[in-house]
């Protein structure tokens, strides 16, 4: 299936060919062995246009770490290698990310002041940021191989964006606002995690094109009220305030719950599949991204609902 995350959508992380077999893959022991119409990795796998050939149901089968005898009718399964990436790996990557960004986060709190003196030169530098931020994000989306020195440089920038947002509202509109957000996230995160690998989250097709469609109007009607918020001045529609902005806000974070549980798939998956180890530094970027979002919508909530008071 193909993530939300662009990340994962250009890899082998990623089931095209019409998600084809989708619903035929366990939940927790990785995607069961079938024929090649059940497997979304066939195209453009050599392996794939031999009849009966086991190594068709691994995308990562040209790499030479992830070469494995299949028994028929077992899930694959991911021996400890040092070529292949495993959960510590990912683990590992997305704390070394998520601690740069707290790192410029701490810091462009204290460093940039957001009193009235200074407030437009902060708002100066975290514009500054998120646009780099941005733009580093879209460059490692489209590399085919990661860049541990852009994810981590991209962490960087989004942490001095996230940094002087959160001085901003926890200053003038909620104290406080930041660790709860912060606390929100984590609740949220721990919260999907269990709930995957319980059973009770069942990543199938028709689960992620739910996602996509209602993520992909959720983007929409932001952008349409940004626009009029732009162009007519005020809160635009409204959908960033009021009782709108908080049905709103509610929304963005059970949806951020849906990607996580979309991302958590993707890297059982690359996992399951013999992936580089290399790929582990994309999975803590689209996990990254993630997070950014929902802490962002926690954040969003929590001013609105200090700003209705």
């Amino acid at each position: 299936m193909r993530s939300r995350n662009p990340v994962f959508s250009r890899r082998g992380f990623s089931r095209d060919n019409g998600y084809a077999g989708f619903n035929a893959a366990p939940q927790a022991g990785g995607p069961a062995v079938g024929t090649q119409q059940g497997n979304p990795y066939a195209q453009g796998n050599p392996y794939a246009q031999q009849s009966g050939n086991l190594y068709a149901q691994n995308p990562y089968a040209q790499n030479p770490y992830a070469q494995q005898d299949f028994q028929q009718g077992a899930p694959p399964q991911a021996p400890a290698t040092a070529g292949r990436m495993t959960m510590d790996d990912v683990v590992l990557r997305t704390a070394s990310t998520l601690g740069t960004l707290v790192v410029t986060a701490a810091l462009a709190w204290a460093l940039l002041p957001v009193d009235s003196a200074n407030l437009n030169r902060s708002y100066g530098i975290a514009v500054g940021a998120m646009v780099i931020a941005l733009v580093l994000g879209l460059v490692q989306s489209f590399k085919r191989k990661a860049s541990p020195a852009l994810i981590l440089t991209y962490a960087a920038a989004e942490g001095v964006f996230l940094g002087v947002v959160s001085n901003v509202v926890d200053t003038h509109i909620a104290s406080g606002a930041a660790m709860q957000a912060v606390l929100g996230t984590m609740a949220v995160f721990v919260g999907v995690l269990l709930a995957y690998k319980a059973g009770w989250i069942r990543v199938t097709r028709r689960f992620y094109g739910f996602v996509m469609a209602a993520a992909l109007g959720f983007v929409l009607l932001m952008a349409v009220n940004m626009l009029f918020a732009v162009f007519g001045g005020g809160d635009g529609l409204g959908f960033r305030s009021g009782p709108l902005g908080i049905l709103f806000g509610v929304i963005g974070i059970i949806l951020g719950a849906c990607f996580l549980a979309l991302d958590f798939k993707q890297v059982e998956d690359g996992i399951a599949y013999g992936a580089p180890r290399e790929e582990a530094w994309l999975a803590a970027f689209g996990l990254t991204l993630t997070l950014v979002w929902i802490y962002m919508e926690f954040l969003r909530l929590i001013a609105i609902l200090n700003q209705s008071d």
